[in-house]
């Protein structure tokens, strides 16, 4: 199973090996930055499914930093301030943070906290942004520059599947088991149909779907 992967930004050393050193037992797979400019690159660069976020640093302050991350790379922040002002507050949760701790905090609560996050937001992701591209789980919907493309239920369903795998290569079998049914009496050239369908539809972006030779298919957006 993979690990959740969380970026601590904080100029404070020993606050970023305080949070480490916590999100490590608790299985996170940690990265650190030491300003937001080397936050800004690493989220450029990588995924990550939470950001701890100081506000006040030098060279990119926190609030600086949210507003420079891009739509598609924007993820749940939990912000660390000194400050316990309510217009910091307030500015940050306008931002779309998701949590806001106080210094000097506790390394349990914050924890709990980051769990809490990671929880709501895995199970309840309604959408994927990869450069103009942009799918809504909830109303079945895929766009391209902005405007809505055609594609089938079963297509929709690939796609969503592919998704919630990336980069992990699917067999033909998974996939007819998965997406038409274990009674289901077609066969693999079903699947390779529906790719080929579902690749026209998504244009530029038909490269995301890589065929793995010997296997099936696997969905890389990291390419």
């Amino acid at each position: 199973m993979q690990k959740n992967r969380i970026l601590i930004v904080d100029d404070e050393d020993n606050i970023r090996e305080v949070i480490k050193e916590y999100a490590l037992m608790e299985g996170y797979e940690i990265k650190e930055a030491e300003s937001g400019i080397k936050a800004l690159e690493l989220l450029k660069e990588e995924k990550f499914d939470l950001m701890v976020l100081d506000i006040m640093m030098p060279l990119m302050d926190g609030f600086t930093l949210l507003n420079s991350i891009p739509k598609e790379k924007r993820i749940p922040t939990i912000i660390l301030s000194a400050r316990d002002d309510e217009i910091d507050k307030l500015e940050g949760f306008n931002k779309g943070i998701d949590d806001y701790l106080c210094k000097p905090f506790s390394p349990r609560e914050l924890m709990a906290r980051i769990k809490a996050i990671i929880k709501r937001t895995k199970g309840n992701v309604d959408s994927y942004y990869y450069d103009k591209l942009v799918v809504n789980f909830l109303e079945h919907t895929v766009k391209i520059d902005d405007k809505e493309i055609n594609v089938t239920p079963k297509e929709f369903l690939i796609l969503k599947y592919f998704i919630n795998n990336r980069r992990i290569a699917i067999s033909r079998e998974q996939l007819l088991n998965k997406i038409w049914g274990y009674d289901f009496y077609g066969d693999d050239r079903t699947v390779d149909t529906h790719i080929k369908m579902l690749r026209n539809n998504l244009g530029k972006y038909r490269d995301l779907i890589i065929t793995v030779r010997g296997i099936g298919y696997k969905f890389d957006d990291e390419k």
